[in-house]
């Protein structure tokens, strides 16, 4: 592999650092090359190419906005051995603290970054002398992502859609309860769904929802801090509600008051945000129960039952 890397990189040292990471998926580490410090994460699924295609296209996005830190992506490099490995820059991070803050007030920029390229191009169409098209960077006013992500291993549909209520049933909730059908069938589950589905659009009454860029797999263990402010890494991104993103930032903990209070100072709740905090974390449970098995499965039929009432 290391001769591999140094080819790809085009570099004559290629020096391990001793620094390790990994998580649920992937096993990472560190190298010295010519160039400076790069992470690398190895996976050897089958596919691990397409998981990591997504993860570098989700990072560019992110890096586009300039609104929030992430790793600077390099490449995915394919193994001969089977497997692959994605290079990116190295960042020294420790726990998230004293960036909490800071971290809400960035996710809220980063997901109003599409909002403010509309309210940039309509303000240009106004402007005598300006046409559309003057901005840089266009806006983005269907729901989806241009290349398939990975939210822990399992491929997610991102096709373009223009409503995100069918969006988010149909390629998200829909997907996952396809999956539980097809490894175990769990009568139980597929009832309170078909039942779920039809109640979806009242949670969305009255909301005009314009895309927003997303992280897509926001826990605790995906955001940590450098030296100089708050840092986001292993992404699944898509183009959706806003709200989605807190669906699982809620679950496992990792997230203080000041974040919250930040972010929502930015992004206002809106009239029914906690059944749609629930809704978006069923997402989450599902696509557990589908990586981790059952244990998982009382809180997918809780929550059901919860939307249901």
């Amino acid at each position: 592999m290391e001769a591999k890397l140094k080819e790809e990189l085009g570099t004559t040292m290629l020096k391990s650092t001793g620094h390790s990471g990994g998580g649920c998926i992937s096993e990472g580490q560190s190298y010295d090359t010519d160039t400076g410090r790069v992470f690398v994460k190895i996976n050897h699924k089958s596919q691990a190419k397409l998981m990591f295609d997504g993860e570098m296209a989700s990072l560019e996005a992110i890096l586009k906005t300039e609104t929030i830190k992430v790793p600077r992506p390099v490449k995915v490099i394919e193994l001969d051995s089977g497997g692959c490995v994605f290079v990116m820059e190295h960042l020294d991070m420790r726990g998230l603290s004293k960036y909490s803050k800071h971290l809400g007030e960035q996710l809220a920029d980063l997901h109003l970054h599409n909002k403010r390229q509309l309210d940039k191009l309509n303000k240009e169409q106004q402007t005598v002398g300006k046409g559309a098209g003057q901005s840089e960077e266009a806006f983005v006013e269907k729901f989806g992502f241009p290349t398939t992500t990975c939210c822990g291993y399992l491929p997610q549909n991102n096709d373009w859609e223009d409503d995100w209520v069918t969006f988010y049933s149909q390629q998200r909730l829909q997907h996952q309860i396809d999956l539980i059908e097809k490894s175990c069938g769990d009568r139980e589950a597929r009832e309170l769904w078909v039942k779920l589905q039809l109640k979806i659009p009242e949670f969305f009454k009255d909301m005009e929802i314009v895309p927003a860029l997303l992280h897509g797999d926001l826990w605790g263990g995906n955001v940590a801090e450098c030296a100089d402010g708050p840092v986001i890494f292993d992404p699944s991104s898509f183009y959706g509600h806003s709200e989605f993103e807190l669906g699982i930032a809620g679950m496992f903990g990792g997230f203080n008051k000041s974040f919250y209070s930040a972010y929502h100072d930015k992004i206002p709740k809106a009239p029914g945000f906690e059944k749609r905090n629930q809704l978006y974390q069923l997402y989450h449970y599902l696509n557990h129960w589908n990586h981790f098995g059952g244990g998982y499965r009382g809180s997918s039929v809780r929550i059901m039952k919860d939307l249901l009432k």
